[in-house]
Parts: structure tokens; sequence; C-alpha cells
């Protein structure tokens, strides 16, 4: 699962990048610094297992990942082919989830692809050139269900309504997360075209440090308009974020932040929702060898959470010993939990709550 960061040229999302990553993708002061995708593997902050680590002692502590994706940015008539256009919806396209970067800073000393700051105009830009590329996947979807649908196939008849309530959407400016539709309707027929509006949106306004707490005007327009896309706003001083991570001692880091008003980086606040957006959540296992937090879809049974381990753990699942996170951290151990009577045993259908430290047995 990966999430890609998008935008207009020069809005940031190059130094976003580094600041998330420390991979040092190519930042400069002109359209199309980054032409091929960069891609960082990200580890996601969590107390949670600091907090076991200070309790078992492992060997070694490895936390959950998720993969950020900095891709190339986007002019006007991208769905065209202008600029990099084809190969920024490609792109895209293969991410799970779009982190969408706005500029909501003034400085002349960085140019502005479209000359002024307008982070409304510049997120219509950009949603204008996606919503006509899904735009034309639907036609072409249409234009194939039709000739069914006329023979008086029910399903094709139902499939085709739902095709032009998107098409009607989408002519209107509308992107396809924000088209009412049922959820088995959404997973029948829209999941499958893979349209690139219908994938879930955070959107970080990079602000200057003065706004790093607050915000400022911009940011409070960009709200108003993305009321109605159930999408979260973040927001966050990109240049400042990036002198953050230049610094390698934790106490000047930690007094940066304090001077500016931060009790966190707010990379680690991007990077949690970034992980809550592609719908997925941690789980736990601790003993002397080692602490780890593992990635799972929400709603993940215990036979499911438990594969991720290896295959081997689902197929010859039999039950999951849970304990709940709260519930380690007040005892202090396993072995006072199971005192306690605290100690779940759970089965297959058992879903996995976020936090759960768990122990599988299984048999091949």
């Amino acid at each position: 699962m990966k999430a890609g960061i998008v935008g207009l040229p020069n809005v940031g999302k190059s130094t976003l990048f580094n600041c998330l990553s420390n991979a040092k993708a190519q930042s400069a002061n002109f359209p199309f610094c980054t032409i091929e995708p960069n891609i960082g593997v990200v580890n996601v902050p969590d107390s949670r297992l600091e907090k076991l680590e200070e309790l078992v002692n492992p060997e070694r502590v490895i936390p959950a990942t998720v993969e950020i994706v900095d891709i190339a940015g986007l002019v006007k008539g991208a769905s065209k082919g202008e600029g990099l256009g084809n190969q920024f919806l490609g792109n895209i396209r293969e991410t799970d989830a779009i982190i969408h970067v706005l500029r909501c800073f003034d400085n002349d000393n960085i140019v502005h692809v479209d000359g002024s700051v307008d982070p409304i105009r510049d997120k219509e830009t950009i949603d204008i050139e996606l919503q006509l590329k899904d735009l034309e996947a639907v036609e072409k979807k249409i234009d194939k269900v039709k000739r069914a649908a006329k023979t008086g196939n029910k399903e094709a008849q139902k499939e085709e309504s739902i095709l032009l309530e998107l098409r009607k959407g989408l002519e209107a400016g509308i992107s396809v997360r924000a088209i009412t539709i049922s959820e088995d309707d959404h997973f029948t027929y829209v999941k499958p075209l893979q349209l690139i509006t219908d994938k879930p949106v955070l959107y970080v306004c990079n602000v200057d440090e003065e706004a790093a707490v607050n915000g400022n005007e911009y940011v409070k327009k960009v709200k108003e308009v993305v009321a109605t896309e159930k999408a979260e706003v973040i927001v966050l001083a990109v240049g400042t974020e990036a002198d953050i991570t230049e610094l390698e001692d934790y106490e000047e880091r930690q007094l940066f932040l304090q001077d500016i008003g931060l009790e966190e980086p707010g990379s680690a606040v991007l990077i949690r929702a970034a992980y809550k957006l592609l719908n997925q959540q941690t789980y736990f296992t601790a003993g002397v060898k080692e602490v780890r937090a593992w990635t799972i879809n929400i709603g993940s049974t215990a036979p499911q959470a438990a594969g991720v381990i290896h295959t081997d753990f689902e197929k010859g699942f039999i039950r999951a010993e849970v304990i709940k996170y709260e519930d380690f951290i007040t005892y202090g151990s396993e072995a006072k939990v199971r005192e306690a009577g605290k100690l779940g045993v759970e089965g297959k259908s058992y879903v996995v709550n976020d936090g759960d430290v768990m122990h599988f047995l299984f048999n091949v």
C-alpha cells in the first residue's frame, strides 16, 4: 500500500518527501524538477511501540512502515498529455491514496507556475485534470456496457445507471469520492475501474513558520472548499520541517519545536494520517527477541493478521492469544496479564483491534 504526493510544480512536494523519508529527492526552484517518481519507505511514529520496548527490553524493535511516492508536478492539460501529464497520471493511478500538497504561503523568491499564490485555483487545476482522465475511462466503460443494457440485461442496466451517475458528477466537476453511491454498488461497479479521483485524499497546506500552529487565511479557504469531500486537511510548514530534520540532536529538535509552538514534528502527524488514509492499523507482537508493529487493513480477522507474519500462520490458524495494549501497560508483562485473567483467547472470527498485542497458535 502506498500514498502518492501530488501537486503543481514548486509547491513543496519533494521537500516534503525529503522530510518524510530522508531520501533527499532533488528539490529545486523550477518546474518538473521531479521526473521519475521517488519512493520512500517511512517508519510510522508510534509511542505505544516505545512503551512496549521499555517493558519488554527486546533485542530489536521493528516499527510499522508506509510507502510514500513523490510524483512529478502536474500542469494544465495533463489529461491531454501536456507537461509530464501521461507519466504523472500513470504514476498516480498506481498509488492507493493521495497526499495533495497546496502552497499556502507567500514568498517572492519561490516562483509559482501560475504566477501567483492561490491554493483553491491550484486544487481545481489538479482536480480538473484528474476528473477529465476519469471521465475518459467512464465514457469508455459506458460504451461497452450500453450494448448489453440495450438487450435487456438487468445487470448491465444497473451498471450503466451507476456509470451515468459517475459521468454526471465528473462533468459537474465533482470527484468520484464525493459522488453518493451505495457501498455495495461502489464495490461492484466503481472500485474495479480504479478511478484516480476515487482514491482517498489528504490535503497538506504548506505554510510558512508563522502559520505552522494555527494556519492562515489560505488554509481557512482550503478547509471551506474541501468540507464536502470527507477529506482531512493538515497544516505543515514544510520548509521548517526540512530544517528540523537537519538537526541530528534530539534535544535540539525538541527546542526548535517548542520555539514554534509544536509538540511534535508535523511530518509525524502526516505519516500517521497517511497510514490511516490507507485504511491501515497496527497490532503488536512482544517478546524478548523482538517487539514489532505489524500492519493490517482495518477490519482484518485474527487469521488474516497471522497471515501477515507468514502464510502458514493463516492456513494453519488454531487460535490467537490477545492482550489489549492498555492491559499490557497496566500490568507490565504478559505473565502478569495472564495472572490477572486479562488474556483473551480468540478464534477465526475475531476482528483485530488497533493496538492488540497478539500471539498465534497454528498447525501446518
